[in-house]
């Protein structure tokens, strides 16, 4: 029992725990809270409460994760956990590299132990905020160490918020969460100020095309299986009108469901509709772009469409290449809005990321849990910059990449309906 007199534990809700003393404060999610909080600490250690769910804690597993402090560097502690129906919640188990994790989203489950020190240490130079200091905390923490993980179970979590996760993935984007975002914004740059990866807008440089195109522009549609959609999408893109010659290069990466013939008759009656089916048969979203960008026939800018998706109406070609041309972009990103398959919207309707500002956009992008759509690139910026060959992420990496040198155009009204 006497290890136990070694740490306390801070949180928002009253907790059913023996032979370890409990601060308990609803407010914990303040700065200013969890500093005070954190200056009646006497103890080496601490294990904070991240969440406002019913939780009942396993003492032993916090015992067990000081233990993991004792490791040469670490940090900050954190264990995988049990949900309601006794599934065991696993963690990410985060591999070297990978030891720097900034994504508010990301799951560090309903406790983190720390040194008490340390978390004083955070606590005093963690910016003002109402919502923000948990995961101030845990950013922080990496200033002083590494993370690390262990699967031993700390407690059993009760849910309140049982959305799937594709429901929650536009919470960030709510302005029910404007405030909490900003407060989110606000404690991320800090770190990266912190740490010396903060980005300075203002030096951000403007991106001019030098090479010579026989196409202003080129819609670039990767699919592979799409029969249902990919008429509809292609003829989306074929419908633009525009002041310039463009056109819509299809790479179809294999498909085996008809939808290679689909291609084959739209482009028979449309010479602007190139038909790429890649030699090799590794290739994920981010080559098949690769892919299309190499072409010669690819214009001077490569505007995104989805398979599955439709453009909102016959000028938003138009639009975006206008915004490319006037701003001298490396990268524009529209917005978008989320619809079934009747064009009927739904929640939670329209994405437009105006969290992005000119100024910090480029460092909150590391943040949040997306960039926007369309994107569309300067051809010969994505040549010599090409995405990863991946099928999920390879826009946002490009993105990324665009954000560290040149200046990002948006585009806040709709132009693109995401069908799902």
């Amino acid at each position: 029992m006497a290890q136990f007199l070694d740490i306390e534990i801070l949180s928002p809700q009253a907790l059913n725990v023996n032979d370890i003393k409990l601060h308990v404060n609803p407010n914990i999610f303040s700065r200013d809270v969890l500093r005070e909080m954190l200056m009646s600490v006497t103890s080496e250690y601490i294990a904070v409460v991240t969440t406002n769910n019913p939780f009942d804690v396993s003492t032993n597993s916090l015992v067990f994760m000081t233990d993991c402090l004792q490791e040469d560097g670490v940090s900050c502690v954190y264990a995988d956990y049990i949900v309601q129906d006794g599934t065991v919640r696993n963690l990410c188990n985060l591999s070297e590299p990978e030891r720097h994790i900034v994504r508010d989203t990301f799951d560090y489950g309903p406790v983190l132990v720390l040194r008490s020190a340390v978390a004083r240490n955070v606590a005093v130079n963690m910016p003002a905020n109402s919502y923000a200091s948990i995961y101030g905390l845990w950013l922080g923490a990496q200033r002083y160490g590494s993370l690390y993980h262990t699967a031993v179970p700390v407690g059993i979590v009760r849910p309140s918020d049982n959305r799937s996760s594709d429901k929650k993935q536009f919470d960030y984007v709510n302005p029910l969460y404007k405030t909490y975002q900003k407060e989110l914004e606000i404690v991320f740059t800090s770190h990266l100020q912190e740490i010396g990866a903060a980005l300075n807008g203002n030096l951000l440089l403007d991106y001019v095309p030098t090479d010579p195109f026989d196409d202003e522009a080129s819609v670039i549609i990767p699919v592979r299986n799409r029969h249902v959609t990919i008429a509809d999408a292609i003829r989306s893109a074929l419908r633009q009108k525009t002041n310039f010659r463009f056109n819509v290069i299809v790479v179809d990466n294999h498909s085996s469901d008809g939808t290679s013939e689909i291609i084959d008759k739209i482009a028979a009656d449309h010479v602007n509709l190139i038909h790429i089916i890649p030699q090799s048969d590794d290739l994920g979203i981010g080559g098949c772009w690769n892919l299309a960008i190499a072409d010669s026939h690819c214009g001077r800018y490569a505007v995104q469409l989805d398979s599955d998706d439709l453009y909102s109406s016959d000028d938003v070609l138009q639009t975006i290449v206008d915004k490319l041309r006037s701003g001298n972009h490396a990268m524009v990103v529209g917005s978008y809005k989320l619809v079934d398959f009747s064009l009927n919207p739904i929640p939670p309707g329209l994405i437009d990321h105006k969290e992005w500002t000119d100024d910090n956009g480029p460092n909150n992008i590391l943040r949040v849990n997306g960039l926007g759509a369309p994107r569309a690139f300067a051809t010969e910026w994505l040549r010599a910059n090409p995405l990863p060959n991946v099928s999920y992420g390879e826009d946002y990496a490009a993105g990324l990449r665009a954000t560290r040198n040149f200046k990002i155009g948006r585009i806040y009204k709709p132009l693109y309906l995401c069908r799902r």
